[in-house]
């Protein structure tokens, strides 16, 4: 990969890429799309699925689906990121050459866009790791549903709570509130039993 691929964006004024679904403020052109993504590898250091980098791009309306996902195909075939398939997800990853362009030209990114993709990527990847680590287990009923919430640290239970809602919706609102910040959840429970 040459720098010369890579453009300041002064040298180039033209909006080339499609902006449906992008807030303003976002990036509408391809070059930076490519370095935003270049640079959220590098400063997460870790690996992160391509489903995860269009949630944090469209969630935040920082670029467009399509443009993101063509920008991935050239990042790969110009060895800026790697790919591995684990359970029909793919991960990237950023290489030597896609850490060099992040470090030089991040500073081409607005500084607003940058933090915005960050931190969206750092919620993204705690709900997913959340996810991992407990069980939630939605049980519809005649009316409405059951949800379960397991907690486990090993092999011991730390908390298990069950709980009626009256539908779908309620119980998928509870299980992505809960899966933000599980450890809050069963801090404040502990907290309201412990009151004398």
């Amino acid at each position: 990969m040459d720098f010369k691929d890579y453009p300041q964006l002064d040298d180039y004024n033209e909006f080339d890429a499609f902006n449906a679904g992008v807030e303003p403020g976002g990036l509408r052109n391809r070059n930076e799309i490519k370095i935003l993504i270049c640079y959220m590898l590098k400063t997460l250091e870790q690996k992160i699925t391509k489903q995860q980098i269009n949630e944090v791009m469209q969630t935040q309306g920082i670029a467009n689906y399509f443009e993101v996902n063509q920008a991935i195909s050239e990042l790969l075939s110009q060895g800026n990121i790697d790919c591995d398939c684990v359970d029909n997800d793919e991960f990237l990853s950023i290489t030597d050459i896609g850490r060099q362009v992040a470090t030089t030209l991040e500073r081409d990114i607005p500084k607003t866009v940058r933090e915005k993709a960050i931190k969206s990527a750092i919620k993204i990847l705690t709900i997913a790791k959340n996810e991992q680590e407990n069980k939630i287990e939605i049980t519809p009923l005649e009316k409405g549903c059951h949800i379960t919430f397991t907690m486990e640290d090993g092999q011991d239970i730390m908390m298990e709570l069950k709980i009626y809602v009256a539908d779908r919706a309620q119980a998928e609102l509870l299980k992505k509130n809960f899966l933000e910040d599980p450890t809050k959840v069963y801090s404040n429970i502990l907290s309201s039993l412990m009151v004398e």
